[in-house]
C-alpha cells in the first residue's frame, strides 16, 4: 500500500492514490457533494447505493459500505471497530491494489474513507468506473452469451483462482463485460486471498446457485445448463 497516501482528519482516516487525486477529503465520499457539483452520470441499486461520478477526465465509482439482512436493520452502516487494518475500507483497497499487480481484471482503487464512531466505524470506498460495462444480470435480461463469451467467463475465474483470490461474493451481478466484451469481477468486500483449493468448486456453485434463482426469479433470463458447460471448459482450459 505504499502507492496510497494516508491523512487523518479528526475521527475520519482517508487513504488516496496521488496518481489519480490529489487530495481527498469527506466531500468526495458524500453523494449529495457530487450532486451539488453537477458530477453524478448515474446509481445502482443493491445492498446500498453505488454511485457513478464524472470527476474531470476521471469515472469513479461511490459505494459505502452497509449491512444487509436482519442486522442491517440495526446496524446499517456500522461495524465494530478491531483496528483500521480490519477495516472494510482499507482491505477492501489494500486487495484491490493487489489484483492490480497480478494484472488481474478487477477494479482500480481511487481511495477509502473510514470514520470512527466510537466503537463502531463506517467506511466507504472510491474506485475507477470499468469504461462501457455492463453487469452480467442486466445484459443476460436482454439476450444471450455465445459459447465463447461463457467461457471467457469460466477462464476469467480460473485466472483469480489461480491467483488464491476468493470472491465472497460470485454472483452474476458481480460479473462485468466491457465494450470490447472483456470479463471483469467487481464487489471484493469480504474477499481476499485463501489458501488450498476445497473453496473453489465451491465458489463456482455459488454462481450456479446465482444464474438458477436468477433464471427462475425473472421472466426473462437468457441462460441454460448448457451456457454452465462452456464455462467449466474454459475453467478447465487453463
Amino acid at each position: 500500500m505504499t502507492k496510497f497516501l494516508q491523512q487523518r482528519v479528526g475521527h475520519r482516516t482517508f487513504w488516496h492514490d496521488p496518481a489519480r487525486v490529489q487530495q481527498v477529503s469527506q466531500d468526495y465520499f458524500s453523494a449529495q457533494h457530487w450532486s451539488q457539483q453537477n458530477a453524478l452520470s448515474g446509481s445502482a441499486a443493491g445492498r446500498g447505493t453505488t454511485h457513478f461520478i464524472q470527476y474531470e477526465t476521471q469515472e469513479w465509482v461511490l459505494r459505502r459500505y452497509q449491512r444487509g439482512g436482519l442486522i442491517g436493520r440495526l446496524l446499517n452502516d456500522e461495524y465494530l471497530f478491531l483496528g483500521l487494518n480490519n477495516t472494510r475500507g482499507w482491505r477492501e483497497l489494500a486487495l484491490l491494489e493487489a489484483l492490480q499487480t497480478l494484472n488481474l481484471p478487477a477494479p482500480r482503487p481511487v481511495a477509502a474513507m473510514v470514520e470512527r464512531c466510537g466503537l463502531y466505524y463506517r467506511a466507504s470506498l472510491l474506485t475507477e468506473k470499468i469504461a462501457a460495462s455492463r453487469d452480467g444480470f442486466e445484459l443476460l435480461q436482454h439476450s444471450p452469451w455465445s459459447e465463447q463469451q461463457w467461457r471467457d467467463v469460466g477462464r476469467c475465474i480460473r485466472r483469480f483462482h489461480d491467483h488464491a483470490v476468493y470472491h465472497h461474493d460470485l454472483n452474476i451481478h458481480n460479473i462485468m463485460l466491457d465494450g470490447d466484451n472483456k470479463v471483469w469481477l467487481i464487489d471484493f468486500d469480504k474477499c481476499g486471498f485463501r489458501p488450498g483449493e476445497f473453496w473453489k468448486p465451491k465458489n463456482l456453485a455459488r454462481l450456479k446457485r446465482s444464474l438458477q434463482k436468477e433464471q427462475k426469479r425473472c421472466e426473462q433470463f437468457y441462460w441454460q445448463e448448457s451456457d454452465w458447460d462452456a464455462l467449466q471448459q474454459g475453467y478447465n482450459a487453463c
